[in-house]
């Protein structure tokens, strides 16, 4: 797959960040379909890991790359959850709530050019790899556009300006695809494992305390739990056929 259609493929994350956030704009979600998407999402995500990159990772076979990888990889997401979790807090304590909250901003921008990347590191490991990491983040940032958009609501913005700043959201996710493809495409498999373990642990993060964490926010129940298993079950699937 050449250049020019992966970066295609990272129009389907903004397209679904762009229609979340216009669902949410005209109706916003009721909790519980919140959290089924959620469920959903993380499973999907995580299969996509389990499935197409560790088994990549592995194959590379050089142990010292993926300790350093997958140790870099967790210490920059604690560290950017630290920060964006501080700065979110001093602004709520700052600031009116009419305000435009600045550091949620932050961490959703941060975290829409780390997903760019993280989907550039798909497409190095392989084209079906990173077509599955796409359509894994497309889901993500429907929810995330949801959230945000339910967010700038609680502000005193026009809903014109809302969807400006939606825009302007999803150009940081297209920069973060460009950068990965840019820098990833030619490297050799010692920075490849590098790269893969990097991505690897980050997307586990997102799963495990972002996508998880904010929807079990929402009362859990089997149903719930099952798209989550739902989501990691098709993407084994898909992952077979394409």
């Amino acid at each position: 797959m050449n250049a020019g259609k992966e970066i295609l493929f990272a129009l389907i994350p903004v397209v679904m960040l762009t229609v979340g956030g216009i669902i949410a704009l005209i109706r916003p979600p009721a909790a519980a379909l919140k959290s089924v998407i959620l469920h959903f999402a993380a499973g999907v995500v995580f299969s996509v890991v389990a499935v197409e990159l560790l088994p990549d990772m592995i194959k590379i076979h050089d142990p010292k790359s993926i300790v350093i990888g997958f140790t870099m990889g967790i210490t920059a997401m604690l560290l950017i959850k630290h920060f964006t979790e501080k700065l979110a807090k001093k602004e709520s304590n700052a600031q009116e709530s009419k305000a435009l909250p600045w550091g949620i901003m932050t961490a959703i921008g941060i975290d829409l050019l780390l997903d760019g990347i993280l989907m550039g590191i798909g497409f190095a490991a392989g084209a079906k790899e990173g077509v599955l990491l796409a359509l894994a983040l497309a889901l993500e940032c429907f929810s995330l556009g949801m959230a945000t958009v339910t967010t700038l609501l609680g502000s005193s913005l026009s809903k014109k300006t809302v969807i400006f700043i939606l825009l302007g959201l999803s150009g940081l996710f297209i920069i973060g695809a460009v950068i990965g493809l840019m820098l990833l495409h030619g490297a050799g498999d010692k920075v490849l494992e590098l790269i893969l373990s990097f991505g690897s642990a980050a997307l586990l993060f997102l799963v495990t305390e972002e996508l998880l964490v904010e929807a079990h926010e929402e009362k859990d129940s089997p149903f719930y739990t099952a798209a989550f298993f739902g989501g990691f079950l098709i993407f084994i699937i898909l992952g077979m056929v394409i």
